[in-house]
């Protein structure tokens, strides 16, 4: 299955560098050389970013790069032509990030097909609901090797984190507060519990932190702290 690869990352290695880039940003084709530089600069796992129109979850600095994106003329089409074009020499798990409408707009058993010929290893969709993805599209996801990546909040129990780990092999993103993208110089101590208590329940998924990493030391402690 396509999310080995994140299984043999984990297992491999304690401190995951992730980075989150957007695809046709800032030019249309500058999506492959920029995931051949992360490669070769020494990054673990690089998401993806789709552009949207509406990107409610996004701060101001990601919803600027979705619409030069867009305007770019990028799209889910464009998207795997460039990867398809450049799969051999990418190695390293990548990770397609963005909203549900898109994929269900291009139709979902295609996205799934079509990510799964190019590498993807797993889809971070934060917009569709964990409930439905198990009543009605996980059974896709996983025939075609795709890991979904469900997010966690600090207001998700931990009876709810236990399942959605329980129906997972990915692993578990941590949305290190309630709002939208952006950076933070150093996070309250209500998330630091929030991470305490992640790392407490024993998870068979690892896990990473999102939304608020500024610096090297912030998201090392994240990595370091949550890691299971």
């Amino acid at each position: 299955m396509t999310h080995s690869k994140l299984s043999a990352l984990f297992e491999s290695k304690k401190k995951i560098i992730s980075i989150y880039m957007m695809a046709g940003y800032p030019n249309l084709e500058d999506t492959i050389p920029l995931l051949e530089a992360l490669q070769d600069s020494g990054v673990d796992l690089i998401e993806i970013g789709m552009p949207y129109s509406d990107p409610l979850a996004d701060g101001p600095v990601i919803q600027k790069a979705g619409t030069q994106a867009l305007s770019n003329g990028m799209n889910p089409d464009v998207l795997f032509r460039q990867l398809e074009s450049d799969r051999s020499r990418i190695h390293i798990p990548l990770i397609l990030m963005g909203y549900f409408n898109n994929v269900l707009q291009f139709g979902f058993e295609k996205f799934c097909k079509k990510a799964a010929d190019v590498g993807i290893t797993g889809l971070i969709l934060p917009d569709l609901p964990f409930d439905l993805y198990l009543s009605d599209y996980g059974e896709m996801m996983n025939s075609y090797g795709l890991a979904f990546i469900p997010l966690l909040t600090p207001q998700t129990s931990d009876e709810r984190i236990r399942m959605m780990d329980a129906e997972t092999n990915g692993f578990l993103y941590a949305v290190s507060a309630s709002a939208t993208t952006g950076s933070q110089a150093v996070f309250p101590k209500h998330t630091l519990e929030y991470f305490d208590r992640l790392k407490g329940l024993s998870l068979k998924n690892p896990v990473l932190v999102g939304f608020g990493i500024s610096s090297p030391s912030i998201s090392v402690r994240c990595i370091l702290d949550c890691r299971v």
